[in-house]
């Protein structure tokens, strides 16, 4: 707005409307002078992502391909709640976001990254997957969480600013409690993620705790040892005062060991930490198969009686190939 020789408070105002307002042109942006709308449209367009396919899941997730200006394609998806209120709505609308297009991170488990990395996403672009989602749901998001394509903190300046505009009581307004960053452990991002004032979490993709296995698994952060990534968290904490949720997904005679367990259970031990545990899901063309049942409940009894704090996290679109470890642009 400065360039454009406009007065501060019109850029307060575009921020209502492209983000608290979810607005798609600036012809609707009644507020702002006609002379003002023609020139933005000329020189800034909104270029509103366009959802290029939708698949709704059984359990009523729906998942997004989306397609940006230069022609990149992600993925988004949309998550209400099992509970609802009284006018049978859902009670709170999750959405699971991506950073990137692609993937540099090669994880074994994901689809995503077989796919590679093309490039970062902008601030704007992540913000309007949320309201891309807001949108077609004709419902406010409530929770966010960048698990979705890429590694958030190899895209870090970028994602910071969308979660402001996220957690922004002009934006989005999304408490920052409810806002999530899932990383496979970048020690830089984890450091810088310490000293961001507002209370957003943390997540990290453990997946396990026993470093040969852990290699095997997610092979672009083996340089970082499992006792460094413990100091970390401690790390962390330490200067935040906020908890880490470690996800791990099961894998049947993978990671699912007697073994592995004794390993998690030691890795736990005097860190502020919750465990999300996570049956894998099926990825096309993946020899991994999912922990049984028992195996997933003799896990869940061990932690408890170890006194880890663990819950058994709920796996939705599954069957749209939303859910967690299947995010691929298959139109790509």
């Amino acid at each position: 707005m400065k360039e454009l020789d406009q007065p501060r408070f019109r850029a307060k105002q575009l921020i209502q409307w492209i983000y608290g307002k979810g607005e798609t042109s600036f012809d609707r942006m009644t507020n702002l002078p006609s002379s003002l709308r023609s020139k933005l449209a000329e020189t800034s367009p909104l270029d509103i992502p366009e959802v290029v396919e939708r698949r709704v899941s059984r359990d009523g997730s729906r998942k997004y391909v989306l397609k940006f200006a230069d022609g990149a394609l992600t993925e988004t998806v949309g998550i209400p709640s099992r509970d609802s209120n009284k006018q049978g709505e859902a009670r709170r609308l999750s959405v699971c976001f991506s950073t990137q297009v692609g993937c540099s991170m090669a994880c074994a488990f994901c689809a995503t990254g077989k796919e590679g990395f093309t490039r970062n996403l902008l601030p704007g672009e992540i913000v309007q997957q949320v309201l891309c989602v807001q949108r077609d749901f004709d419902s406010r998001v409530s929770n966010a969480v960048a698990m979705g394509q890429g590694e958030p903190f190899l895209n870090y300046d970028n994602l910071i600013a969308a979660l402001h505009i996220l957690n922004d009581p002009q934006g989005l307004n999304i408490g920052a409690r409810h806002i999530t960053v899932s990383t496979c452990g970048i020690p830089s991002g984890i450091a810088a993620f310490a000293r961001e004032p507002e209370q957003f979490t943390l997540a990290l993709s453990l997946h396990s705790a026993v470093q040969e296995t852990r290699d095997l698994l997610m092979p672009r952060v083996a340089g970082e040892n499992c006792e460094a990534l413990r100091a970390d968290l401690r790390t962390y904490y330490e200067v935040c005062g906020r908890r880490v949720s470690l996800e791990y997904l099961l894998i049947s005679k993978l990671n699912d060991t007697d073994k592995h367990l004794d390993a998690l259970i030691s890795f736990c031990r005097g860190l502020h930490v919750h465990i999300n545990l996570l049956p894998l899901n099926d990825v096309e063309g993946s020899s991994f198969k999912p922990s049984d049942s028992r195996t997933v409940n003799r896990w869940m009894e061990r932690l408890a009686r170890a006194g880890v704090e663990t819950s058994l996290r709920d796996s939705r679109g599954s069957d749209i190939d939303g859910a967690c470890g299947q995010l691929k642009s298959t139109l790509n």
